[in-house]
Protein backbone atom coordinates (compact mmCIF):
# COMPACT_ATOMS: atom_id res chain seq x y z
CA UNK A 1 0.00 0.00 0.00
CA UNK A 2 1.57 3.30 -1.08
CA UNK A 3 1.25 6.59 0.76
CA UNK A 4 -1.74 7.88 -1.22
CA UNK A 5 -3.61 4.62 -0.67
CA UNK A 6 -2.73 4.66 3.01
CA UNK A 7 -4.09 8.16 3.55
CA UNK A 8 -7.25 7.29 1.59
CA UNK A 9 -7.77 4.22 3.77
CA UNK A 10 -7.07 6.17 6.95
CA UNK A 11 -9.56 8.92 6.08
CA UNK A 12 -12.23 6.76 4.43
CA UNK A 13 -13.72 5.45 7.65
CA UNK A 14 -15.86 7.63 9.87
CA UNK A 15 -15.11 5.44 12.85
CA UNK A 16 -12.55 6.25 15.50
CA UNK A 17 -9.26 4.51 16.00
CA UNK A 18 -8.50 2.62 19.16
CA UNK A 19 -4.91 3.85 19.31
CA UNK A 20 -3.25 6.78 17.55
CA UNK A 21 0.54 6.94 17.85
CA UNK A 22 2.43 10.16 17.17
CA UNK A 23 6.03 9.46 16.17
CA UNK A 24 7.61 6.94 13.82
CA UNK A 25 10.83 6.12 15.65
CA UNK A 26 11.67 3.00 17.63
CA UNK A 27 9.22 3.67 20.46
CA UNK A 28 6.34 4.82 18.28
CA UNK A 29 6.63 2.01 15.76
CA UNK A 30 7.09 -0.53 18.53
CA UNK A 31 3.99 0.74 20.35
CA UNK A 32 1.92 0.69 17.16
CA UNK A 33 3.00 -2.89 16.40
CA UNK A 34 2.14 -3.97 19.94
CA UNK A 35 -1.32 -2.38 19.75
CA UNK A 36 -2.09 -3.77 16.29
CA UNK A 37 -1.02 -7.31 17.21
CA UNK A 38 -3.42 -7.19 20.16
CA UNK A 39 -6.23 -6.46 17.71
CA UNK A 40 -6.62 -2.74 18.38
CA UNK A 41 -7.35 -0.47 15.41
CA UNK A 42 -4.07 1.44 15.18
CA UNK A 43 -2.87 4.48 13.25
CA UNK A 44 0.63 5.99 13.36
CA UNK A 45 1.53 9.45 12.03
CA UNK A 46 5.10 10.69 11.61
CA UNK A 47 6.07 14.32 11.00
CA UNK A 48 9.18 13.54 8.93
CA UNK A 49 10.27 10.06 7.83
CA UNK A 50 10.22 6.81 9.77
CA UNK A 51 13.34 6.68 11.94
CA UNK A 52 14.56 10.04 10.67
CA UNK A 53 15.60 11.25 14.12
CA UNK A 54 17.51 9.55 16.89
CA UNK A 55 16.32 6.10 15.86
CA UNK A 56 18.58 6.02 12.77
CA UNK A 57 21.61 7.55 14.53
CA UNK A 58 22.44 4.99 17.20
CA UNK A 59 25.69 3.09 17.82
CA UNK A 60 24.02 0.10 16.09
CA UNK A 61 24.23 -2.07 19.21
CA UNK A 62 21.63 -4.34 20.78
CA UNK A 63 23.17 -4.68 24.21
CA UNK A 64 22.71 -4.76 27.95
CA UNK A 65 24.98 -1.80 28.59
CA UNK A 66 28.29 -2.93 30.03
CA UNK A 67 28.98 0.46 31.61
CA UNK A 68 25.76 0.25 33.64
CA UNK A 69 27.25 -2.66 35.59
CA UNK A 70 29.70 -0.26 37.22
CA UNK A 71 26.76 1.98 38.14
CA UNK A 72 24.99 -0.93 39.83
CA UNK A 73 21.95 -0.85 37.53
CA UNK A 74 21.68 -4.63 37.44
CA UNK A 75 17.91 -4.69 36.85
CA UNK A 76 18.28 -2.42 33.83
CA UNK A 77 21.09 -4.58 32.43
CA UNK A 78 19.15 -7.80 33.03
CA UNK A 79 16.05 -6.50 31.22
CA UNK A 80 18.14 -5.27 28.30
CA UNK A 81 19.89 -8.62 27.96
CA UNK A 82 16.57 -10.47 27.91
CA UNK A 83 15.37 -8.15 25.15
CA UNK A 84 18.66 -8.64 23.30
CA UNK A 85 17.90 -12.37 23.12
CA UNK A 86 14.34 -11.76 21.93
CA UNK A 87 15.49 -9.43 19.17
CA UNK A 88 17.99 -11.99 17.95
CA UNK A 89 15.16 -14.52 17.69
CA UNK A 90 12.54 -12.11 16.28
CA UNK A 91 14.71 -10.36 13.67
CA UNK A 92 17.73 -12.55 12.81
CA UNK A 93 17.98 -10.87 9.40
CA UNK A 94 18.83 -7.59 11.18
CA UNK A 95 20.31 -8.55 14.56
CA UNK A 96 23.57 -10.51 14.79
CA UNK A 97 26.03 -11.40 17.55
CA UNK A 98 29.32 -9.55 17.30
CA UNK A 99 32.42 -10.15 19.39
CA UNK A 100 34.29 -7.37 21.16
CA UNK A 101 37.86 -7.22 22.35
CA UNK A 102 38.56 -5.25 25.51
CA UNK A 103 42.37 -4.81 25.68
CA UNK A 104 44.16 -4.49 29.01
CA UNK A 105 47.40 -2.62 29.70
CA UNK A 106 47.68 -2.38 33.48
CA UNK A 107 48.22 -4.99 36.17
CA UNK A 108 44.96 -6.43 37.46
CA UNK A 109 42.82 -5.01 34.66
CA UNK A 110 42.30 -8.33 32.90
CA UNK A 111 40.77 -10.04 35.93
CA UNK A 112 38.75 -6.94 36.85
CA UNK A 113 37.11 -6.68 33.43
CA UNK A 114 36.75 -10.44 33.06
CA UNK A 115 34.87 -10.65 36.39
CA UNK A 116 32.52 -7.85 35.33
CA UNK A 117 31.79 -9.45 31.98
CA UNK A 118 31.15 -12.82 33.62
CA UNK A 119 28.48 -11.06 35.72
CA UNK A 120 27.14 -9.67 32.43
CA UNK A 121 26.89 -13.25 31.10
CA UNK A 122 25.17 -14.49 34.26
CA UNK A 123 22.57 -11.71 34.05
CA UNK A 124 21.85 -12.78 30.47
CA UNK A 125 21.12 -16.37 31.54
CA UNK A 126 20.78 -19.00 28.84
CA UNK A 127 21.65 -17.21 25.62
CA UNK A 128 22.82 -17.67 22.04
CA UNK A 129 25.61 -15.15 22.70
CA UNK A 130 29.04 -16.54 23.52
CA UNK A 131 30.34 -16.08 27.05
CA UNK A 132 33.28 -13.90 27.98
CA UNK A 133 36.78 -15.38 27.98
CA UNK A 134 40.30 -14.17 28.61
CA UNK A 135 42.70 -13.51 25.74
CA UNK A 136 46.48 -13.61 25.73
CA UNK A 137 48.45 -10.71 24.31
CA UNK A 138 49.03 -12.58 21.05
CA UNK A 139 45.35 -13.49 20.74
CA UNK A 140 44.37 -9.82 21.13
CA UNK A 141 46.80 -8.80 18.38
CA UNK A 142 45.53 -11.52 16.04
CA UNK A 143 41.95 -10.31 16.49
CA UNK A 144 42.77 -6.58 16.33
CA UNK A 145 45.96 -6.34 14.22
CA UNK A 146 45.82 -2.51 14.11
CA UNK A 147 45.81 -2.16 17.92
CA UNK A 148 48.81 -0.51 19.59
CA UNK A 149 50.77 -3.28 21.28
CA UNK A 150 53.10 -1.27 23.53
CA UNK A 151 52.32 -2.28 27.10
CA UNK A 152 49.54 -4.64 26.00
CA UNK A 153 49.07 -7.45 28.54
CA UNK A 154 46.05 -9.28 27.17
CA UNK A 155 42.34 -8.74 26.97
CA UNK A 156 38.82 -10.05 27.33
CA UNK A 157 36.57 -11.26 24.52
CA UNK A 158 32.81 -10.95 24.95
CA UNK A 159 29.74 -10.85 22.71
CA UNK A 160 26.87 -8.45 22.22
CA UNK A 161 24.35 -7.71 19.50
CA UNK A 162 24.64 -5.50 16.43
CA UNK A 163 21.94 -4.34 14.02
CA UNK A 164 20.90 -1.81 11.42
CA UNK A 165 18.66 0.69 13.20
CA UNK A 166 16.98 2.39 10.22
CA UNK A 167 16.26 -0.96 8.56
CA UNK A 168 14.76 -2.16 11.85
CA UNK A 169 12.41 0.83 11.78
CA UNK A 170 11.26 -0.10 8.28
CA UNK A 171 10.81 -3.73 9.35
CA UNK A 172 8.55 -2.54 12.19
CA UNK A 173 6.60 -0.34 9.76
CA UNK A 174 6.00 -3.31 7.45
CA UNK A 175 5.10 -5.51 10.45
CA UNK A 176 2.48 -2.95 11.49
CA UNK A 177 0.87 -3.12 8.05
CA UNK A 178 0.88 -6.93 8.16
CA UNK A 179 -1.19 -6.82 11.35
CA UNK A 180 -3.81 -4.38 10.11
CA UNK A 181 -2.36 -1.07 11.29
CA UNK A 182 -1.77 1.99 9.12
CA UNK A 183 1.07 4.50 9.13
CA UNK A 184 2.24 7.36 6.97
CA UNK A 185 5.07 9.87 7.06
CA UNK A 186 5.47 13.59 6.40
CA UNK A 187 2.40 14.47 8.43
CA UNK A 188 3.33 16.56 11.49
CA UNK A 189 0.71 17.08 14.19
CA UNK A 190 -0.46 20.71 14.23
CA UNK A 191 -3.25 20.55 16.82
CA UNK A 192 -4.81 18.25 19.37
CA UNK A 193 -8.40 18.41 20.51
CA UNK A 194 -11.14 16.79 22.53
CA UNK A 195 -13.96 15.12 20.61
CA UNK A 196 -17.29 13.76 21.69
CA UNK A 197 -17.73 10.69 23.89
CA UNK A 198 -14.25 11.05 25.33
CA UNK A 199 -12.47 10.69 21.99
CA UNK A 200 -9.22 12.51 21.32
CA UNK A 201 -8.67 14.40 18.06
CA UNK A 202 -5.34 14.55 16.26
CA UNK A 203 -5.01 17.06 13.43
CA UNK A 204 -2.03 16.62 11.09
CA UNK A 205 -0.85 18.54 8.05
CA UNK A 206 -0.05 16.38 5.04
CA UNK A 207 3.11 18.08 3.78
CA UNK A 208 2.66 16.74 0.26
CA UNK A 209 -0.87 18.01 -0.33
CA UNK A 210 -0.81 20.81 2.27
CA UNK A 211 -4.16 19.52 3.59
CA UNK A 212 -5.16 19.15 7.20
CA UNK A 213 -6.43 15.71 8.17
CA UNK A 214 -8.32 14.95 11.38
CA UNK A 215 -8.37 11.59 13.15
CA UNK A 216 -10.18 10.56 16.32
CA UNK A 217 -8.95 7.96 18.75
CA UNK A 218 -9.77 6.51 22.12
CA UNK A 219 -6.20 6.97 23.27
CA UNK A 220 -3.27 8.97 21.87
CA UNK A 221 0.39 8.13 22.47
CA UNK A 222 3.11 10.76 22.24
CA UNK A 223 6.27 8.90 21.16
CA UNK A 224 8.14 11.81 19.60
CA UNK A 225 11.39 11.50 21.56
CA UNK A 226 13.21 14.80 21.96
CA UNK A 227 10.15 16.60 20.56
CA UNK A 228 7.80 15.24 23.26
CA UNK A 229 7.39 18.66 24.90
CA UNK A 230 6.05 20.11 21.63
CA UNK A 231 3.18 17.62 21.62
CA UNK A 232 2.56 18.20 25.33
CA UNK A 233 2.24 21.93 24.65
CA UNK A 234 -0.33 21.23 21.93
CA UNK A 235 -2.19 19.03 24.39
CA UNK A 236 -2.15 21.78 27.01
CA UNK A 237 -3.40 24.36 24.50
CA UNK A 238 -6.27 22.04 23.57
CA UNK A 239 -7.40 21.71 27.17
CA UNK A 240 -6.58 25.17 28.57
CA UNK A 241 -9.46 27.44 29.47
CA UNK A 242 -10.27 30.01 26.75
CA UNK A 243 -9.69 32.96 29.09
CA UNK A 244 -6.25 31.71 30.07
CA UNK A 245 -3.18 33.40 28.60
CA UNK A 246 -0.86 30.72 29.93
CA UNK A 247 0.12 28.41 27.09
CA UNK A 248 3.05 26.88 28.95
CA UNK A 249 2.35 23.29 29.89
CA UNK A 250 3.02 22.64 33.59
CA UNK A 251 3.24 18.92 32.74
CA UNK A 252 6.05 19.36 30.21
CA UNK A 253 8.78 16.84 30.89
CA UNK A 254 11.71 19.27 30.44
CA UNK A 255 13.91 17.26 28.11
CA UNK A 256 17.66 17.75 28.36
CA UNK A 257 18.99 16.77 24.94
CA UNK A 258 22.25 14.87 24.99
CA UNK A 259 24.11 14.58 21.70
CA UNK A 260 25.86 11.40 20.65
CA UNK A 261 28.21 11.78 17.68
CA UNK A 262 29.65 8.95 15.58
CA UNK A 263 32.35 8.83 12.93
CA UNK A 264 32.66 6.31 10.10
CA UNK A 265 36.14 5.30 8.96
CA UNK A 266 37.56 3.02 6.31
CA UNK A 267 37.79 -0.66 7.24
CA UNK A 268 41.59 -0.48 7.14
CA UNK A 269 41.49 1.04 10.63
CA UNK A 270 39.86 -2.13 12.00
CA UNK A 271 40.32 -5.02 9.51
CA UNK A 272 38.53 -7.46 11.78
CA UNK A 273 35.14 -9.04 12.40
CA UNK A 274 35.54 -8.15 16.10
CA UNK A 275 34.80 -4.76 17.56
CA UNK A 276 37.10 -2.87 19.90
CA UNK A 277 35.99 -1.52 23.27
CA UNK A 278 38.02 1.42 24.55
CA UNK A 279 37.37 1.47 28.32
CA UNK A 280 39.58 4.39 29.32
CA UNK A 281 38.42 7.85 28.19
CA UNK A 282 38.84 11.37 29.55
CA UNK A 283 35.16 11.68 30.53
CA UNK A 284 34.71 8.13 31.82
CA UNK A 285 32.63 6.92 28.88
CA UNK A 286 33.17 3.68 27.01
CA UNK A 287 33.99 4.11 23.32
CA UNK A 288 33.55 1.51 20.58
CA UNK A 289 35.11 0.90 17.19
CA UNK A 290 32.78 -1.52 15.41
CA UNK A 291 32.83 -3.22 12.01
CA UNK A 292 29.63 -2.15 10.24
CA UNK A 293 28.67 -2.70 6.58
CA UNK A 294 32.30 -2.93 5.47
CA UNK A 295 33.33 0.20 7.38
CA UNK A 296 34.28 1.09 10.96
CA UNK A 297 31.84 2.92 13.22
CA UNK A 298 33.45 4.97 16.00
CA UNK A 299 31.42 6.37 18.89
CA UNK A 300 29.93 7.82 20.87
CA UNK A 301 29.93 11.11 22.77
CA UNK A 302 27.62 12.47 25.46
CA UNK A 303 27.38 16.23 25.02
CA UNK A 304 24.73 18.55 26.44
CA UNK A 305 23.39 20.80 23.68
CA UNK A 306 21.35 23.98 24.16
CA UNK A 307 18.61 23.32 21.62
CA UNK A 308 16.71 20.55 19.89
CA UNK A 309 16.79 20.43 16.11
CA UNK A 310 15.86 18.00 13.33
CA UNK A 311 19.40 17.73 11.97
CA UNK A 312 21.88 17.94 14.85
CA UNK A 313 25.45 18.57 13.74
CA UNK A 314 28.57 16.98 15.25
CA UNK A 315 30.64 19.55 17.11
CA UNK A 316 34.32 20.03 16.29
CA UNK A 317 35.11 19.17 19.90
CA UNK A 318 33.27 15.85 19.56
CA UNK A 319 34.99 14.95 16.30
CA UNK A 320 38.39 15.77 17.79
CA UNK A 321 37.56 13.80 20.95
CA UNK A 322 36.69 10.65 18.99
CA UNK A 323 39.68 10.89 16.67
CA UNK A 324 42.10 11.59 19.51
CA UNK A 325 40.85 8.66 21.60
CA UNK A 326 40.94 6.32 18.60
CA UNK A 327 44.58 7.30 18.12
CA UNK A 328 45.36 6.25 21.69
CA UNK A 329 44.38 2.67 20.86
CA UNK A 330 45.07 2.30 17.13
CA UNK A 331 48.52 2.26 15.56
CA UNK A 332 47.44 4.72 12.87
CA UNK A 333 45.99 8.03 14.06
CA UNK A 334 42.86 8.91 12.03
CA UNK A 335 42.29 12.51 11.01
CA UNK A 336 39.34 14.45 9.69
CA UNK A 337 40.30 13.65 6.10
CA UNK A 338 39.85 9.95 6.93
CA UNK A 339 36.23 10.35 8.07
CA UNK A 340 33.85 8.93 5.45
CA UNK A 341 30.78 10.21 7.26
CA UNK A 342 29.83 11.70 10.62
CA UNK A 343 26.45 11.95 12.25
CA UNK A 344 24.82 12.97 15.52
CA UNK A 345 21.67 11.94 17.33
CA UNK A 346 19.89 13.47 20.33
CA UNK A 347 19.02 11.40 23.39
CA UNK A 348 15.74 12.48 25.05
CA UNK A 349 16.89 12.62 28.67
CA UNK A 350 14.61 13.99 31.39
CA UNK A 351 16.01 16.82 33.47
CA UNK A 352 12.95 17.65 35.62
CA UNK A 353 13.69 16.71 39.19
CA UNK A 354 17.29 15.72 38.44
CA UNK A 355 20.03 16.82 40.84
CA UNK A 356 22.69 17.13 38.15
CA UNK A 357 23.20 19.19 35.02
CA UNK A 358 25.54 16.62 33.47
CA UNK A 359 23.70 14.65 30.79
CA UNK A 360 26.08 11.73 31.29
CA UNK A 361 24.61 11.32 34.79
CA UNK A 362 20.93 11.54 33.79
CA UNK A 363 18.97 8.29 33.72
CA UNK A 364 18.76 6.35 30.44
CA UNK A 365 15.71 4.46 31.65
CA UNK A 366 12.43 5.30 29.97
CA UNK A 367 9.53 7.13 31.59
CA UNK A 368 5.83 6.90 30.78
CA UNK A 369 3.62 9.81 31.77
CA UNK A 370 -0.11 10.46 31.48
CA UNK A 371 -1.35 14.05 31.24
CA UNK A 372 -4.66 15.27 32.66
CA UNK A 373 -6.23 14.94 29.20
CA UNK A 374 -5.25 11.27 28.94
CA UNK A 375 -2.37 11.81 26.51
CA UNK A 376 0.28 9.15 27.13
CA UNK A 377 3.88 10.30 26.69
CA UNK A 378 6.83 7.91 26.60
CA UNK A 379 10.42 9.17 26.59
CA UNK A 380 13.92 7.79 27.02
CA UNK A 381 14.97 4.20 26.63
CA UNK A 382 16.97 2.70 23.79
CA UNK A 383 16.54 0.44 20.78
CA UNK A 384 17.36 -2.68 22.78
CA UNK A 385 14.36 -2.19 25.05
CA UNK A 386 11.90 -0.72 22.55
CA UNK A 387 9.69 -3.84 22.67
CA UNK A 388 9.23 -4.00 26.44
CA UNK A 389 8.68 -0.22 26.52
CA UNK A 390 5.93 -0.65 23.94
CA UNK A 391 4.36 -3.45 25.95
CA UNK A 392 4.17 -1.19 29.01
CA UNK A 393 2.78 1.69 26.96
CA UNK A 394 -0.04 -0.37 25.44
CA UNK A 395 -0.87 -1.98 28.79
CA UNK A 396 -1.42 1.56 30.07
CA UNK A 397 -3.21 2.67 26.88
CA UNK A 398 -5.78 -0.10 27.32
CA UNK A 399 -6.64 1.25 30.76
CA UNK A 400 -6.59 4.94 29.82
CA UNK A 401 -8.63 4.41 26.65
CA UNK A 402 -11.01 1.83 28.20
CA UNK A 403 -9.95 -0.69 25.57
CA UNK A 404 -10.33 -4.43 25.88
CA UNK A 405 -7.35 -5.67 27.87
CA UNK A 406 -5.50 -8.23 25.80
CA UNK A 407 -2.23 -10.09 26.24
CA UNK A 408 0.92 -8.76 24.58
CA UNK A 409 1.93 -10.80 21.53
CA UNK A 410 5.28 -9.28 20.60
CA UNK A 411 7.64 -11.28 22.82
CA UNK A 412 7.93 -13.99 20.20
CA UNK A 413 6.67 -12.07 17.18
CA UNK A 414 8.70 -12.52 14.02
CA UNK A 415 9.26 -9.12 12.44
CA UNK A 416 8.76 -8.46 8.75
CA UNK A 417 11.55 -9.95 6.66
CA UNK A 418 12.34 -12.66 9.22
CA UNK A 419 14.81 -15.16 7.88
CA UNK A 420 17.77 -17.00 9.29
CA UNK A 421 21.19 -15.77 8.09
CA UNK A 422 22.73 -17.78 5.30
CA UNK A 423 26.11 -19.56 5.27
CA UNK A 424 28.93 -17.27 6.31
CA UNK A 425 26.57 -14.61 7.69
CA UNK A 426 26.00 -16.02 11.19
CA UNK A 427 27.79 -14.09 13.90
CA UNK A 428 28.22 -10.84 12.01
CA UNK A 429 26.31 -8.28 10.02
CA UNK A 430 26.05 -9.26 6.36
CA UNK A 431 29.04 -8.21 4.30
CA UNK A 432 28.83 -5.01 2.31
CA UNK A 433 28.99 -7.16 -0.83
CA UNK A 434 25.45 -8.39 -0.15
CA UNK A 435 23.24 -5.33 0.35
CA UNK A 436 20.05 -7.42 0.07
CA UNK A 437 20.78 -9.48 3.20
CA UNK A 438 19.12 -6.90 5.48
CA UNK A 439 15.85 -7.35 3.57
CA UNK A 440 15.48 -10.92 4.80
CA UNK A 441 12.76 -12.79 2.95
CA UNK A 442 12.04 -9.71 0.79
CA UNK A 443 15.41 -10.20 -0.92
CA UNK A 444 14.11 -12.66 -3.58
CA UNK A 445 11.47 -10.15 -4.66
CA UNK A 446 14.12 -7.45 -5.10
CA UNK A 447 16.21 -9.95 -7.03
CA UNK A 448 13.20 -10.56 -9.28
CA UNK A 449 13.05 -6.83 -10.00
CA UNK A 450 16.61 -7.00 -11.24
CA UNK A 451 15.85 -10.07 -13.34
CA UNK A 452 12.94 -8.24 -14.99
CA UNK A 453 14.88 -5.00 -15.46
CA UNK A 454 18.63 -5.68 -15.71
CA UNK A 455 19.40 -1.95 -15.57
CA UNK A 456 18.31 -2.06 -11.91
CA UNK A 457 21.41 -4.13 -11.13
CA UNK A 458 23.49 -0.97 -11.51
CA UNK A 459 25.21 0.12 -8.30
CA UNK A 460 24.42 3.63 -7.16
CA UNK A 461 28.11 4.47 -6.83
CA UNK A 462 31.40 2.55 -7.16
CA UNK A 463 32.06 2.96 -3.40
CA UNK A 464 28.55 1.90 -2.40
CA UNK A 465 27.12 -1.66 -2.47
CA UNK A 466 23.54 -0.51 -3.05
CA UNK A 467 21.80 -1.06 -6.38
CA UNK A 468 19.08 0.77 -8.29
CA UNK A 469 16.51 -1.93 -7.52
CA UNK A 470 16.62 -0.92 -3.86
CA UNK A 471 15.48 2.58 -4.79
CA UNK A 472 12.49 1.23 -6.72
CA UNK A 473 11.64 -1.15 -3.88
CA UNK A 474 11.87 1.67 -1.32
CA UNK A 475 9.47 3.84 -3.31
CA UNK A 476 6.96 1.06 -3.95
CA UNK A 477 6.89 -0.77 -0.63
CA UNK A 478 8.70 1.25 2.05
CA UNK A 479 7.11 4.70 1.63
CA UNK A 480 10.33 6.44 0.62
CA UNK A 481 9.39 9.92 -0.58
CA UNK A 482 12.69 11.74 -0.94
CA UNK A 483 16.29 11.18 -1.98
CA UNK A 484 17.27 11.46 1.69
CA UNK A 485 14.77 8.74 2.63
CA UNK A 486 16.55 6.39 0.24
CA UNK A 487 20.18 7.31 0.82
CA UNK A 488 19.98 7.85 4.59
CA UNK A 489 17.46 5.26 5.80
CA UNK A 490 16.27 2.72 3.18
CA UNK A 491 19.94 2.26 2.36
CA UNK A 492 22.72 3.54 4.65
CA UNK A 493 24.75 5.29 1.96
CA UNK A 494 24.81 8.71 3.63
CA UNK A 495 25.97 7.20 6.92
CA UNK A 496 28.71 5.13 5.29
CA UNK A 497 30.20 7.50 2.71
CA UNK A 498 28.69 10.97 2.49
CA UNK A 499 30.72 12.06 -0.55
CA UNK A 500 29.68 8.96 -2.49
CA UNK A 501 26.06 9.53 -1.48
CA UNK A 502 26.21 13.08 -2.84
CA UNK A 503 27.44 11.73 -6.17
CA UNK A 504 24.69 9.06 -6.16
CA UNK A 505 21.90 11.57 -5.53
CA UNK A 506 21.10 12.35 -9.20
CA UNK A 507 20.70 8.62 -10.00
CA UNK A 508 18.37 8.16 -7.04
CA UNK A 509 16.43 11.31 -7.91
CA UNK A 510 15.87 10.11 -11.48
CA UNK A 511 14.56 6.74 -10.29
CA UNK A 512 12.25 8.35 -7.72
CA UNK A 513 10.96 10.86 -10.27
CA UNK A 514 9.73 7.98 -12.39
CA UNK A 515 8.39 5.86 -9.52
CA UNK A 516 6.57 8.71 -7.75
CA UNK A 517 5.36 10.48 -10.90
CA UNK A 518 7.25 13.70 -10.21
CA UNK A 519 8.55 16.31 -12.64
CA UNK A 520 12.07 17.59 -13.45
CA UNK A 521 11.66 20.58 -11.12
CA UNK A 522 11.01 18.24 -8.18
CA UNK A 523 14.01 16.13 -9.21
CA UNK A 524 16.36 19.13 -9.24
CA UNK A 525 15.01 20.36 -5.90
CA UNK A 526 15.61 16.95 -4.36
CA UNK A 527 19.21 16.82 -5.58
CA UNK A 528 19.91 20.29 -4.20
CA UNK A 529 18.22 19.53 -0.86
CA UNK A 530 20.16 16.30 -0.43
CA UNK A 531 23.48 17.92 -1.24
CA UNK A 532 22.82 20.57 1.42
CA UNK A 533 21.86 17.89 3.95
CA UNK A 534 24.82 15.62 3.16
CA UNK A 535 27.34 18.44 3.52
CA UNK A 536 26.73 18.22 7.26
CA UNK A 537 27.93 14.59 7.24
CA UNK A 538 31.35 15.51 5.85
CA UNK A 539 34.14 16.17 8.33
CA UNK A 540 36.06 18.12 5.68
CA UNK A 541 34.92 20.54 3.01
CA UNK A 542 32.94 18.77 0.29
CA UNK A 543 35.36 19.97 -2.41
CA UNK A 544 38.15 18.05 -0.64
CA UNK A 545 36.17 14.81 -0.75
CA UNK A 546 34.64 14.79 -4.24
Amino acid sequence: MNRTETISAATATGESWDVIVIGGGATGLGSAVDAATRGHRTLLVEGADFGAGTSSRSTKLIHGGVRYLKQGRLGMVRQSLLERERLLQNAPHLVHPVSFVLPTFRPGELWYYFAGLRIYDMLAGSTAFAGARRLTRDEVIRRIPTLKSDGLRGGVLYADGQFDDARMAISLYRTLLQHGGLAFNYAPVVRLGQGSEGLKRVIVRDLESDRELTFSGRVVINATGVFADEILRLDHQATAKPESDDLADPQAVQIAPSQGTHLVLDRSYLPSDSGLMMPQTDDGRVLFAIPWHGHVLLGTTDTAVPRICREPQPLDSEVNYLLEHAGRYLRRQPGKADVRSMFAGLRPLVSRGAKTRLTSQLSREHQILTSDSGLITVIGGKWTTYRCMAEQVIDLAERVGSLDQRACRTRNLRLHGWSQPGPGEAGQLPAAANPLAVYGDDAPAIQSLMDERPNLRQTLHPRLPDVAAQVVWAARFEMARTVADVLARRTRALFLDAAAAIEAAPTVANLLTTELGRDPVWRDQQIAAFRALAAGYLATDVSERL
